[in-house]
């Protein structure tokens, strides 16, 4: 049941078929280069992209723009405390801000992160510290038809293979992802989490929790994890976030906001070397690269984000697209997630090699048939990996309708109608980082 109304529209429209061949070419096939007034119904990222509450637009209104002991600063700390249940707050301007300060202040070349499923910025900042992103995904994850309940946990059998490898002293930091976006936005247990807090204990290593889906994931346990059916999401959320030794979060996601992100810790040393770190790249302590307002409108997002019935919405959105995509005929990996519904791109192009990019494909045709914009997770944004052909659909927060989500159904259809005569593309320009080529690389279509 939907729990909020619209205050304020923007009017949006499908350009004609032939500007959007024209867009699609002119961006080097790449959508990530389209223009968001050339994009109809926008499912690039649920990253900073959702509706604010009118309490949020209230709160910024009220901001504190203080470059030095901002009370905006005050109003998030205590939110995180509140909510997260920890009492150092470090900000940053998003997510990725908040992954240098942490993983700079952690890591030396040489270094082996242990994570379920690295993310691309996590795994790019992993790598730029010198060290070695491994994912540890469970086996399930990698079945796109697997009903399993938590597909996004972390394998301790991979992590102790890895482990006996390179030696514990070799891995300073156990990551888990929640929900697991790189795994088609899967949920991770309470149990899970327990069992990988004493793994980072036995071999001495920083347990972190990469926190930005944390109250989607908190619902998925309420629903699946027996012991939690009759606990709020607060109250999940809370206990399993308070397993890990700090905090890395993008309060684009599960902050409800357009901007920011943060470090979380109890532990005095992690906190005072992400400060000091976070006022070399960020700004001082109390904006961290953030304006005042936005500050305030973070932490009123936190607070919203653990509210049972915005949540249970939010989920439910997610599982209509997926129902809909499903009765249109497209391969989708279920259950769906959180956050996003994810195609199986190998299974719409069978005729498409890895190295042709069938996911990106697909992000193509899916804009060239009715000006929606996805994003692919497969070959073509993680090189190098054993990752499936899965292209995200994420729905930003209280935005879209079920109108919008049927014209997403209906333009995969009309995907799936020519799909035997879909070529694939190859690279044609890319960045030095392998990590991040999705974000600017050009590509081409695969003559024959």
């Amino acid at each position: 049941m939907v729990t909020y109304k619209a205050r304020m529209v923007e009017r949006i429209s499908l350009p004609s078929r032939e500007y959007r061949e024209r867009a699609l070419e002119q961006a080097g096939y790449n959508v990530f280069n389209l223009a968001s007034e050339d994009v109809f119904v926008d499912l690039l990222t649920d990253s900073g992209t959702g509706t604010m509450s009118e309490a949020q637009w209230a709160a910024l209104v009220r901001g504190d723009e203080a470059y030095a002991g901002s009370s905006s600063f005050d109003a998030l700390e205590s939110a995180v405390a509140d909510v997260m249940g920890f009492s150092h707050v470090v900000p940053a301007h998003q997510g990725r801000g908040a992954e240098n300060v942490l993983y700079g202040s952690l890591l030396e070349e040489g270094d082996v992160v242990l994570n379920n499923t690295h993310f691309d910025t996590t795994r790019a900042h992993v790598a730029n510290q010198g060290a070695d992103p491994v994912d540890c995904p469970v086996e399930e994850a990698r079945d796109p038809d697997s009903p399993a309940p938590f597909k996004g946990d972390f394998s301790l059998e991979r992590a102790r293979a890895v482990v006996e490898e390179v030696g514990r002293e070799r891995v300073p930091v156990v990551v888990q992802t929640i929900t697991n976006n790189s795994a088609a936005g899967q949920p991770v247990s309470v149990e899970n989490t327990r069992q990988v807090r004493a793994f980072a204990d036995e071999i001495g290593a920083t347990f972190v929790i990469d926190a930005c889906r944390f109250a989607e994931n908190a619902a998925f346990v309420r629903e699946r994890e027996a012991d939690y059916a009759d606990a709020s999401v607060a109250e999940i959320a809370r206990e399993q976030l308070g397993y890990a030794d700090a905090l890395v979060m993008s309060g684009k996601k599960d902050g409800l906001a357009n901007a920011g992100g943060f470090v979380a810790t109890n532990d005095d040393l992690i906190y005072e070397q992400c400060k000091q770190r976070a006022i070399l790249y960020e700004g001082f302590p109390t904006y961290g690269g953030m304006a005042g307002r936005d500050l305030a409108a973070l932490a009123v997002g936190l607070r919203e984000a653990v509210e049972d019935a915005y949540v249970e919405d939010r989920l439910e959105q997610v599982r209509l697209l997926g129902d809909l995509l499903v009765d249109a005929g497209m391969p989708i990996y279920e259950p769906t997630g959180g956050h996003a519904v994810y195609l199986d791109a190998e299974a719409v192009f069978p005729q498409l090699p890895a190295e042709q990019f069938p996911g990106q494909a697909l992000v193509c045709e899916l804009y060239r048939e009715g000006g929606v914009r996805g994003v692919e997770l497969g070959s073509f944004a993680f090189p190098g990996t054993d990752r499936p052909e899965l292209v995200r659909l994420a729905l930003p927060r209280r935005t879209y309708g079920r109108e919008h989500f049927e014209h997403v159904a209906d333009t995969a259809t009309a995907v799936l109608e020519k799909r035997e005569t879909v070529s694939g593309l190859r690279i044609e320009t890319e960045p030095e980082i392998p990590e991040l080529r999705h974000f600017t690389a050009e590509l081409e279509p695969v003559r024959s």
